[in-house]
């Protein structure tokens, strides 16, 4: 009979959530379906394919990491096909090594979702999203998957959707940070490549390693590169460094 009686209970304490353990989407970009709201634009797409979707696209180069960003304007743009983005006020996109890792959408005051609650019931039905959504500034929501995040705001006349790859940042971001280590070595080489010290009014240098017996004035301080650029100044080596 104990059994019986705990049973009930059991059941009714692994159905209560525990603290901590919220809703949680574990779902990857490879999963996500497709989706009317997004006017046929997806992260992964490649210039090629976004060109063929919007053929009036312009796409800068991309800089030294692999980045390049774009954005289509319909409303500034005669040759858009407005009926094919009806409710769209801004795309922007983002790629990274010719794929699309950012994609933004400014919609007006037409679009079909006004607020952000509706937006993100909405756009979580269209992709089939869970219920994991939490506060972002002010008044937005965003969302956390295995690799890629989602925002919604109020941007101007419209609700602001954004989706981005994680991975693609994350990439993004060890690059950068390689390119900073690289360059370190180098900037701190050209801070310490002026190693000779001259006196403009005396008209001697000092040699690396040789200090002025009297510290020279600020206003008569030159430095150089090396000696050769110094006597080729017209400056001599100072008496104690000889």
């Amino acid at each position: 009979m104990r059994v019986k009686t705990l049973a009930p209970l059991l059941i009714l304490l692994c159905a209560v959530s525990v603290p901590g353990q919220e809703n949680k989407c574990v779902l990857k970009l490879s999963e996500l379906p497709n989706a009317p709201e997004l006017f046929g634009f997806h992260l992964g797409m490649t210039n090629d394919q976004v060109k063929a979707r919007v053929p009036q696209v312009i796409f800068e180069h991309p800089n030294e990491f692999g980045l390049s960003k774009t954005s289509i304007n319909p409303d500034f743009d005669s040759r858009i096909n407005k009926s094919s983005l009806a409710g769209v006020r801004t795309i922007s996109l983002d790629f990274l090594d010719g794929r699309l890792t950012s994609l933004w959408l400014g919609y007006d005051s037409s679009f079909k979702w006004q607020t952000v609650p509706d937006f993100v019931k909405g756009i979580s039905q269209s992709l089939r999203l869970p219920d994991a959504w939490t506060s972002w500034k002010s008044r937005g929501q965003q969302l956390h998957c295995a690799d890629f995040q989602m925002t919604v705001n109020i941007v101007a006349e419209g609700p602001g959707f954004h989706i981005i790859d994680e991975t693609a940042e994350q990439t993004l971001t060890a690059r950068r940070e390689a390119k900073e280590e690289q360059d370190s070595p180098a900037e701190a080489e050209s801070s310490t490549s002026t190693e000779i010290v001259a006196d403009k009014q005396a008209r001697v240098y000092y040699s690396a390693g040789c200090v002025p017996a009297k510290e020279i004035k600020e206003a008569n301080r030159i430095g150089f590169k090396d000696k050769d650029e110094a006597e080729k100044a017209g400056y001599k080596l100072a008496k104690p460094c000889q």
